[in-house]
Order: C-alpha cells, then structure tokens, then sequence
C-alpha cells in the first residue's frame, strides 16, 4: 500500500470551503506552498497564484499561513482592507483554529503546552491547548515493542508561532508522524519503509473569526484524503 503525498502539480482546482465579498477560504493539500518563497525552489505552483486564476484573476491576500506540509483551511482575503482587518484578528488572538494531528505514543487525555519557542534568535511565548480524541494501538512491532501506539488529538494553538505544533508536540515526546525535522527520524522511516507514506499527519479543519463585525465565520475542512487513508491503515490493523 502506497500512501504517498507528494503534491501533483498541475491539479485542476483548489477547492472552496468559503466565499463572500471579503474572504475566500480553500483546502490547501499537503505539499502546495502559499506563495513563492526561496526556500523552496523547486516548487512551481503555489496557492495565491492558483486561486487568483482560479477566480478570474481577481487578487488575492493570505491572511496567515499554513506549512507546506500541513493540509486543510487556508484563509484569504479579498481587499486590502479586509487582510489589514483580518490580519489584526488573528494578531489579537480572535481566531480560533482548530487541527487534527496524528502523534507517536499514547497521549494523556487533555492539556496546555505553555513552551516559548525561538525564531530568528528571538524568544516567543507559544501555547497550544491540546484533546485526545483517540489511542490507536497497531499491529506493527517498532523497535523493542510488539506494537505501535499512536494518539489522534485535537489542537487548538493560542498563539502562531512558526512551527509551533510541530516542535509543542515534540517537546512532549509525542511528534506528529511524518513531520521532518521536528518529529521522531525512526517512526518516520517506518512509515515510509512499510507503507510509503511521506504525509505530514496534520490539519487545519477549522476556523472561527467573526467579520465584519458582528459576523461570525466558521470555516471547516474535512480530513485530507492522505490523512484519511492513514486513519483507515490504523483501523485494519489495530489492536482490540
């Protein structure tokens, strides 16, 4: 079984979770950049150009960002006063944003991770609110165990530091599965070696903001399709 993610270039469309005369949201997959940045030069597509084409060349604005790893709700806005707006809210912390992650070991039931991460030698207060929403045990012996244990877990960041879920569940000895550099090298090549899975297990399936005011949005996205084949994978092989 192959559960390879690679982003196909030249896909026909983005799809649109959310439209009005303000804002656009999409389903970013894995693997598309927001825009065009040097640290990734062998991309050729990115989503800002594709859904300005998309929706007939009008521009377009990303509010915030997604990783190029990550899947799920990618917000733009429409004018440049509504990005001004929205930008604000989510600097103020008046977005609430919700994802799911698949994470290496069995997870206690609910918690904050309340670590400071440093980026560009600066030191930044970062919180994440984190949910069990299941143990996953499996039938695929790792290392000295018999099995492989993972947790499904809902996050909800506070802040949006850059990388912030990926090194916060580091930090608690539970990366999520797939991610390079921050997760565990070994459960990735496990994947990789017996599935061919290269998927960052994790996505951005909800936004709440409210704009204008008075107006709330609520923005979901399903799992990402890479996601929900690895979810399905644990389900035939788990352990009872």
């Amino acid at each position: 079984m192959s559960l390879n993610s690679t982003y196909a270039q030249h896909q026909m469309e983005l799809t649109i979770l959310y439209q009005d005369e303000n804002l656009i949201a999409i389903h970013k997959p894995h693997g598309l950049l927001v825009h065009r940045t040097k640290m990734a030069t062998d991309a050729t597509e990115f989503a800002v150009q594709m859904l300005r084409d998309q929706i007939g060349g009008q521009h377009v604005y990303p509010v915030h960002r997604l990783d190029r790893k990550t899947a799920g709700v990618l917000l733009f806005a429409k004018t440049k006063t509504a990005n001004q707006d929205v930008q604000q809210l989510f600097r103020e912390r008046q977005v609430e944003k919700t994802y799911i992650a698949l994470v290496r070991g069995f997870i206690e039931e609910a918690g904050c991770i309340d670590y400071a991460l440093i980026h560009n030698d600066k030191q930044q207060e970062a919180k994440t609110n984190y949910r069990l929403l299941e143990h996953i045990d499996i039938d695929v012996p790792f290392g000295k165990f018999e099995t492989s244990r993972y947790s499904l877990v809902e996050l909800k960041p506070t802040t949006g530091r850059f990388h912030q879920l990926r090194k916060h569940m580091a930090h608690v000895f539970h990366p999520i599965i797939g991610d390079r550099p921050h997760g565990c090298n070994k459960q990735n090549k496990l994947w990789k070696d017996k599935f061919d899975m290269n998927t960052m297990c994790l996505c951005a399936t909800e936004l709440i903001l409210t704009y204008p005011e008075h107006h709330q949005i609520k923005i979901t996205a399903p799992l990402s399709r890479e996601m929900q084949d690895v979810l399905s994978l644990c389900t035939s092989l788990a352990i009872s």
